[in-house]
């Protein structure tokens, strides 16, 4: 429960920030780690199929993560949130 609030206030203190300090619609440059798993891989592809997203990848040295940069067009903050809510569900990933 409180794992939720948090994520509900967080999501609500970057959506003003979004809304404050970006002229939209806007290229928006999403980071991502996740484990070098391919059903991790494939999990994160699929959030952004339906899109135009420009997706670049690089493998850690050690093998075990990839780093994932998306960069996507996006119409409005909550669009942006969207997709980040969409990638929370992968397990394992880190957001930056």
């Amino acid at each position: 429960m409180e794992e939720k609030q948090n994520l509900e206030a967080f999501y609500k203190k970057l959506k003003k920030q979004l809304e404050d300090n970006t002229d939209f619609p806007s290229q928006y440059l999403y980071k991502f780690i996740i484990p070098s798993q391919e059903d991790k891989k494939e999990a994160l592809y699929r959030v952004f199929e339906q899109t135009q997203a420009e997706i670049t990848t690089k493998e850690s040295s050690s093998g075990k993560y990839i780093s994932f940069s998306v960069r996507l067009w996006v119409k409005n903050a909550e669009q942006v949130i969207h997709f980040y809510q969409e990638a929370g569900k992968v397990e394992g990933i880190v957001s930056l």
